[in-house]
């Protein structure tokens, strides 16, 4: 158990990726504070965890663009358990539109969530942590943060700023025995993203059916397959623990050699 009695609050916990760091974090030790925008949602993951481990997160509504309800929810968990250790930014979105069809309300959007809310997030953690003089801001980036994306600008946009953001709070926060870093994955081809929309939307653009949509995606990854979600948590708990104690500011790839450097 490398995170025993770690307090963790995780953004987006309700569902995919999120649900599964819960899962893994529960597993690795961790006490934890778990958010979505679906309450119900983060509840359902919060009852499986303490069936199964016998611990008892906090499921909280939390929307990460609204700096008042991020301070309450940290507030809430730090009454509960004491102290913060580890916060893992994960909450986001991805709207994808050619340039000029792209709405500016959505391009913002996306920012919003993505960018501004790790910001707002990190933020408030930081203000617990450098209390305590210790602490882990973990971001769950994306492989869009190191190469341009097709038709998808203000996605790859918002994790080319999480990345610079990860760095520069990185070099703030180091002083006070806080690290900050960041995961960047590549495509969750399990995830309810592929799964619930974009396998039918590829197939049907390409006169594709959904298997070869999954197949095409694949043979562009030198490891040949796609990351899944215990790739991203192996990660995410060895960023989280002492086992990585001399990194900060970091940026790490789980792509399968799809992106390098």
């Amino acid at each position: 158990m490398k995170l025993k009695d770690k307090v963790a609050v995780i953004t987006g916990a309700g569902q995919g990726l999120g649900e599964a760091l819960a899962h893994r974090f529960a597993r690795e030790g961790s006490l934890l504070s778990l958010w979505d925008l679906n309450e119900e949602r983060a509840g359902s993951v919060g009852k499986k965890i303490e069936k199964k481990y016998r611990r008892s997160p906090l499921a909280i509504y939390v929307d990460v663009t609204k700096s008042e309800t991020v301070r309450k929810a940290m507030e809430k968990t730090v009454k509960k358990f004491g102290h913060l250790d580890i916060l893992i930014s994960n909450a986001g979105i991805l709207i994808a539109k050619e340039i000029t069809e792209f709405p500016v309300e959505l391009w913002r959007k996306v920012i919003e969530v993505n960018l501004i809310g790790y910001f707002i997030c990190a933020q408030e953690a930081a203000k617990i942590m450098k209390k305590q003089r210790s602490g882990v801001i973990i971001q769950i980036n994306s492989k869009s943060g190191k190469k341009g994306s097709f038709k998808n600008s203000a996605y790859a946009s918002s994790k080319f700023g999480g990345i610079g953001l990860t760095q520069s709070i990185a070099l703030e926060l180091a002083p006070h025995n806080i690290r900050v870093n960041c995961v960047c994955p590549g495509n969750l081809l399990d995830s309810p993203l592929w799964v619930d929309s974009l396998y039918s939307q590829y197939a049907k653009k390409w006169g594709i059916s959904k298997e070869e949509v999954r197949k095409k995606y694949e043979s562009q990854v030198p490891l040949g397959r796609g990351c899944r979600y215990e790739d991203v948590c192996n990660v995410a708990v060895f960023l989280a623990s002492e086992e990585s104690s001399y990194m900060t500011g970091q940026s790490i790839n789980v792509t399968g050699g799809q992106e390098m450097g």
